[in-house]
């Protein structure tokens, strides 16, 4: 078994490939042998010793890696050997994920649609679930103008087309390039906005005269720029912190708005798992398209953690085990 592991906490150069025996499955487990294995911001930031959360990371040596699609190759005892050959995708229960195999519970993985190409299953796991639950909570109506910042990620990229299938009065998108904003009007924005430039919030106001729905997966002070835009009767759903920093939400809460925070969206694991299934089930459909940007061999970890922290990524980023 090959995986990528870290010693020590530092940036991308302490991910390196490792080799060992590979993994036995115990009684009710099984080895799924990875096709593909997503990445996600929090890992680089865990990866460098500043989870978003407080306390300590992982101990180490820790592998990093949440989500792989691949076939199950091993089963354990009690475990139906009907599974093996079977394609899935799976969580990994927090760690684990960049290796060539995996073990998990046998009742984890969720089968992939045959009309699934290689990578869109993993892509959907995380940011699937996490972008349905968003729009479920955020119940868009058709009188709403939303607004998606970090529009050309793997959640926003989903959540601008959500938006857009709900049928919003106006989409706004907001991404940190031209390159990724023709990408989210290609996925159904109305109005692009590059927040890396000055006066971005501005621009929003002037073109819709204000936001109903804000999602953020930036935070810091993109994240207020953002919340200052929700007005009274307006919902503001923070999910994630690229910018390292989480949005202080105290100002909408003064001015009528409502606050819908990320971490509360997903009521049980029986939820969580039916999210991932109508994600899988709605990409088969071709009603919602995972965008992944980049593909980097398993052994070439650092350098999509180097990508990822550079923002020259869109979409999802994937490692593909070498054959």
């Amino acid at each position: 078994m090959r995986q990528v592991r870290m010693d020590e906490y530092g940036g991308p150069e302490v991910l390196h490939l490792v080799e060992g025996p590979d993994p036995r499955p115990g009684v009710g487990q099984v080895v799924v042998r990875t096709e593909a294995a997503g990445i996600t911001f929090v890992e680089t930031q865990v990866r460098a010793g500043r989870p978003p959360w407080p306390g300590p990371g992982p101990a180490l040596p820790a592998v990093l890696g949440n989500g792989v699609e691949g076939e199950i190759v091993v089963v354990g005892e009690g475990v139906d050997p009907g599974l093996l050959g079977r394609r899935m995708v799976t969580a990994t229960g927090g760690l684990g994920g960049y290796a060539d195999r995996v073990v998990v519970n046998a009742a984890d993985p969720i089968p992939i649609p045959d009309e699934l190409k290689l990578g869109e299953a993993v892509a959907l796991l995380a940011d699937g679930r996490t972008a349905l639950a968003l729009a479920r909570a955020a119940a868009i109506t058709a009188a709403d103008r939303v607004l998606v910042t970090a529009a050309a990620g793997g959640v926003g990229s989903l959540l601008v087309q959500l938006a857009r299938a709900a049928g919003a009065k106006r989409v706004v998108a907001a991404a940190g390039s031209e390159r990724k904003l023709a990408l989210a009007r290609e996925l159904g924005a109305d109005t692009a906005v590059d927040y890396s430039r000055d006066g971005w919030a501005d621009e929003v106001r002037a073109a819709t005269g204000g936001i109903d729905v804000a999602f953020d997966g930036v935070g810091g002070q993109l994240g207020r720029d953002a919340l200052g835009l929700v007005g009274p009767g307006g919902r503001f759903l923070p999910y994630g912190a690229v910018s390292g920093a989480r949005t202080a939400a105290s100002d909408l809460l003064q001015s009528g708005g409502t606050l819908i925070a990320g971490h509360t969206i997903v009521r049980s694991p029986e939820d969580n798992r039916a999210l991932v299934a109508q994600a899988l089930a709605e990409a088969a459909a071709g009603r919602l398209r995972p965008v992944i940007g980049q593909r980097f061999a398993l052994s070439q970890a650092a350098a999509a953690h180097a990508a990822i922290e550079a923002r020259a990524t869109m979409g999802k980023t994937l490692l593909i085990p070498e054959s």
